[in-house]
Formats: structure tokens, C-alpha cells, sequence
């Protein structure tokens, strides 16, 4: 039961991002890891590599040329091998990740006011 309940609150915290033809699923950060990162200076790199958390429709082909149509499982390091050479994405993931955030701290604030 509280294994359900840890996966539905991380799974209201992610959204979907299109990157061409595959799906990424971000992250927003929580508020302490907001509060942490406050404190030091973040890179696009951290972003990256902190805040994804999966892919849908990956395949070999998308990873390297004369790969396979076979769907490819995400995997963290997998994922940072990819994005490394893509930086057409950079910017398109580190917004999801960032506005996923705004968003949540404009509800918390209108929480507040009502």
C-alpha cells in the first residue's frame, strides 16, 4: 500500500515532454531539492541528468545510427549517453522542468490565498 502511495506522489510531480519523435517523461523538483539548489550553482547538466526519469517510444535508431527498431528500456546512464549529443533538447527539457515547478509554486500560492 504505502509503495502505491510513494509511486502515485512521484508520479504527480512528473509531466511529458516531446523531444522529436520520442517522449520524455521530467520531473519537477520538490521543494527541498528547490531549497538545496538555491544554495549552489545549477547547471543545465544537473537538470538534465537529475530530472528525467523515463522515455517512451525510444528505439535504437533513435540512439545511434544503423540501430535496431527495437524499443530500448530507459536507463539514467542511457539516457545521459543520448542527451550529451542532442543539444537541440537541452533547452526544451530544462523548460519542462523548470515550468513544471512555476506551476507548482503558483498553486501553492493560490492555496495560500484561499
Amino acid at each position: 500500500m504505502a509503495k502505491t502511495l510513494l509511486e502515485k506522489i512521484k508520479a504527480a510531480r512528473q509531466s511529458t515532454v516531446a523531444v522529436g519523435d520520442i517522449t520524455l517523461v521530467v520531473r519537477r523538483p520538490t521543494d527541498l531539492e528547490m531549497f538545496e539548489m538555491r544554495n549552489k550553482v545549477i547547471t543545465q547538466t544537473d537538470i538534465l541528468q537529475r530530472f528525467v526519469d523515463d522515455w517512451m517510444g525510444v528505439n535504437e535508431l533513435h540512439l545511434f545510427s544503423g540501430g535496431s527498431p527495437d524499443p530500448v528500456p530507459f536507463s539514467k546512464e542511457l539516457f545521459n549517453e543520448w542527451v550529451s549529443d542532442h543539444p537541440e533538447s537541452w533547452g526544451v527539457i530544462s523548460d519542462a522542468v523548470v515550468s513544471g515547478y512555476k506551476a507548482h509554486e503558483e498553486v501553492l500560492a493560490n492555496s495560500v490565498k484561499n
